[in-house]
């Protein structure tokens, strides 16, 4: 069904007023500010009755008064304890309960849960002792149970969701840095895998090289070139060494990853898999360069296993076309209609590893969801004249 431009409209409207609400609900300053004008708003609901009470303060100078308490919540994150004090004296003088809510969950969220205890504790004895002076209100409990139903709850439950707000952002921030550390251990797997394949392409040319300066040698026996010809095969025999030395000791074994020639097998397995691929490569790119090869599979082969976790059976189209002194690399997936029945098992690191691949090279990748497919392209140096 087409999309109206209303609903078109509406909906970009939705999407733009989410995206400014979740910055702004990003910014710290901008929360303490909304906490404080809302511990404001409901204390200024008593400033009548505080200008009746017996504390020489007017409606006037009761608004101040509160509003300068409430604006101590401004700096609840990083002295949590200032806005704590300023309620137990707004509760001392004016009898007034709202702000220490604000400050015994300001302690728990942003201290932790001993601060948020003892905080806790403290209001509680000193709300006590309040409580056995004269000049307690009797709506704030005439007996010792009425003060216990009603001020022991207002500072349990405050500090008690400041500290599992503490939790969850202890939570939050170790199942972040678990996400970094795992694109950081996949950018590093794929830095590796880079190198491996350098050293079993190089490699090779760096024996080749060596065998010919040998035998160039051999036949300028005796000709003043001997000696280049002998220095430049021990050249490429110790960068060949080097080669040894700092990639194969430190490989786990693996064996070097297909060029082009393995993308039919790619495509085959994975219609095997129950995903259909068709599979288009230009015959100019057979002229790449080994490297360019393995990121070129190494870009099909993510795509793949992610169109078969995230759309299973629905057919892929794979793309790869040289564009002047580009190669391109296009995958292209329908979404399916509905998520599938199982969540697929994803570390969420193989944007990073294709990523990493590519850019080694020198070419760039974007992967973004379209209206009725994902896609996914990779441009190249392609090394070849235009």
């Amino acid at each position: 069904m087409p999309h109206t431009p209303a609903a078109l409209a509406l909906r970009r409207a939705t999407v733009a007023t989410r995206r400014y609400v979740d910055r702004w609900g990003a910014s710290a300053r901008a929360l303490d500010a909304l906490a404080a004008l809302s511990c404001f708003a409901l204390m200024i609901l008593d400033v009548p009755g505080l200008a009746r009470a017996d504390n020489s303060l007017t409606g006037f100078t009761a608004t101040l008064v509160l509003a300068a308490g409430a604006s101590s919540l401004l700096l609840r994150r990083r002295a949590s304890w200032v806005p704590y004090l300023v309620a137990l004296v707004l509760l001392g003088w004016l009898t007034e309960l709202t702000m220490i809510q604000f400050a015994l969950y300001s302690l728990g969220r942003f201290r932790g849960r001993w601060a948020g205890i003892t905080g806790t504790a403290v209001y509680i004895a000193t709300a006590y002792a309040l409580f056995h002076l004269p000049g307690w209100p009797a709506f704030y409990g005439d007996r010792l149970s009425d003060f216990l139903s009603l001020v022991v709850p207002i500072g349990v439950l405050a500090s008690g969701v400041g500290i599992a707000a503490y939790r969850q952002d202890l939570v939050c921030a170790l199942q972040a840095q678990r996400a970094e550390t795992a694109a950081l251990q996949a950018v590093q797997d794929e830095r590796t895998s880079v190198a491996r394949d350098v050293h079993d392409l190089v490699g090779r040319e760096l024996t080749v090289l060596a065998v010919r300066a040998e035998v160039l040698a051999v036949r300028a026996r005796g000709d003043e070139r001997q000696k280049e010809f002998e220095e430049l095969a021990d050249t490429a025999r110790r960068a060949h060494h080097t080669l040894n030395e700092t990639i194969v000791r430190r490989a786990d074994g693996r064996s070097a990853t297909p060029g082009l020639e393995g993308l039919a097998g790619l495509a085959e397995e994975s219609g095997r898999m129950g995903t259909p691929v068709a599979l288009a490569v230009a015959p100019g790119a057979a002229a790449l360069s080994p490297l360019a090869q393995t990121a070129v599979y190494r870009v099909v082969q993510e795509c793949l296993t992610n169109a078969a976790k995230h759309a299973p059976g629905l057919p892929v189209t794979v793309s790869i076309a040289v564009t002047g002194r580009h190669l391109r690399i296009e995958v292209r997936n329908p979404l399916p209609a509905a998520p599938p029945d199982r969540a697929p098992v994803s570390t969420g690191t193989g944007l990073y590893s294709m990523e990493e691949r590519v850019t080694s090279l020198g070419g760039t990748l974007a992967a973004r969801r379209l209206t009725d497919a994902y896609e996914v392209v990779a441009l190249l140096p392609a090394g070849l004249p235009a």
